[in-house]
C-alpha cells in the first residue's frame, strides 16, 4: 500500500521561508516521478513543480519559479519543497503525488497517489 505524508506547513509572514516535506511507503520511490500541488478554496487543483525519478529533471509553475525549489532524496524515500519569497497568493494546502512513469509532467491525471496535503498560510 503506498502511503505519501507530507509536513512542513504552517503560518508564515509575506516574504517568509517553508519547507515541505513528503514521506513515501510502499512502492520503490527512485523509480517514480513526483510532483507537488496545491489547491485554494474554491479554485481547482493546480500544478506546483515535477521532479523526475533520478532527481535530474525538473519543472514549476510559472507563478513560484525562481521562488520554489523541489528536491528528492531516494535514499530516505522524502521529496522536499523549498518555499522562499512567499506571498499571500502562495496560501493553499499542498499535496504531494506519485507519478505513473518516471517523469509525470504537470497534469494531475498522471498522478497516481496522493497524500492528505498540508496547509500552507501566508499572511501580508
Amino acid at each position: 500500500q503506498v502511503q505519501l505524508v507530507e509536513s512542513g506547513g504552517g503560518l508564515v509572514q509575506a516574504g517568509g521561508s517553508l519547507r515541505l516535506s513528503c514521506a513515501a511507503s510502499g512502492r520503490t520511490f527512485s523509480s517514480y516521478g513526483m510532483g507537488w500541488f496545491r489547491q485554494s478554496p474554491g479554485k481547482e487543483r493546480e500544478f506546483v513543480a515535477v521532479i523526475s525519478a533520478n532527481g535530474l529533471s525538473t519543472s514549476y509553475a510559472n507563478s513560484v519559479k525562481g521562488r520554489f525549489t523541489i528536491s528528492r532524496n531516494n535514499a530516505k524515500n522524502t521529496m522536499y519543497l523549498q518555499m522562499n519569497s512567499l506571498k499571500p497568493e502562495d496560501t493553499a494546502v499542498y499535496y504531494c503525488a506519485t507519478g505513473r512513469t518516471a517523469y509525470s509532467g504537470s497534469y494531475p491525471g498522471n498522478y497516481d497517489y496522493w497524500g492528505q496535503g498540508t496547509q500552507v498560510t501566508v499572511s501580508s
